[in-house]
């Protein structure tokens, strides 16, 4: 009887996990629209997705999702190649991992908060560091080029990007959870979510207020 609930569980958390992929594959997709930044730099809402799985169910779920996501991406859309791969997982991993790790030991909106504006700083800190190493192999540059991008492009590149996924992670999270819940994918929280709708909001939209502006400072347009 042990054996079975487990073996249900583990169907569930698997289909969890397989469908959210699927989600943040079509949202990659989506991000496509989107114009590039200095011609190689590009928006990524798989990200929301990703940290979203996070918040569920650890941040192991979340480095799952990043890798499959982007060797689909890789072998699908993506003319990068295992550079495009790496920087992918990277970026989304430091984000999502870090936001679920602090969730995780504060399961409160004080948590989530503290854990996606953590992601945010951790992903901008090793993007800097990742593309100061890869970007100039990739783009066949002096890494001179690539420091003199550092502080008006990267750094706020990384804080807007991670400002808009954390307020749609906020904004997200929780009619995700809802309709999972709803289809008997993962269990009711005993504890309940008391936080309005509106207080998601409000302090959504804190959040990417702050790093927009965080951006634009580092940018030089204010």
């Amino acid at each position: 009887m042990q054996t079975e609930r487990v073996n249900k569980s583990n169907a569930k958390r698997f289909a969890v996990l397989g469908m959210l992929s699927a989600i943040a594959f079509v949202a990659k997709l989506i991000s496509s629209v989107f114009p590039m930044v200095s011609g190689f730099l590009s928006f990524d809402l798989k990200d929301v997705i990703i940290v979203i799985a996070g918040f569920m169910m650890g941040p192991v779920a979340s480095v799952l999702i990043s890798v499959v996501v982007s060797i689909v991406e890789m072998l699908t859309i993506s003319s990068t190649g295992p550079i495009g791969l790496l920087m992918n997982v990277l970026a989304s991993c430091a984000f999502a991992c870090t936001a679920s790790i602090i969730y995780h030991r504060k399961r409160k909106m004080s948590g989530a908060v503290a854990g996606l504006i953590a992601g945010i700083l951790v992903m901008t800190a090793v993007m800097i560091l990742w593309n100061w190493l890869i970007t100039p192999l990739y783009m066949g540059v002096p890494r001179e080029v690539v420091e003199g991008m550092l502080v008006p492009v990267f750094i706020p590149f990384n804080l807007l990007k991670g400002g808009i996924n954390a307020t749609l992670t906020m904004l997200l999270y929780k009619p995700i959870v809802e309709a999972l819940r709803k289809a008997r994918l993962i269990d009711e929280n005993p504890n309940g979510n008391r936080t309005t709708k509106w207080g998601v909001i409000a302090i959504s939209l804190v959040l990417l207020a702050t790093f927009v502006l965080l951006g634009l400072v580092l940018a030089g347009v204010i």
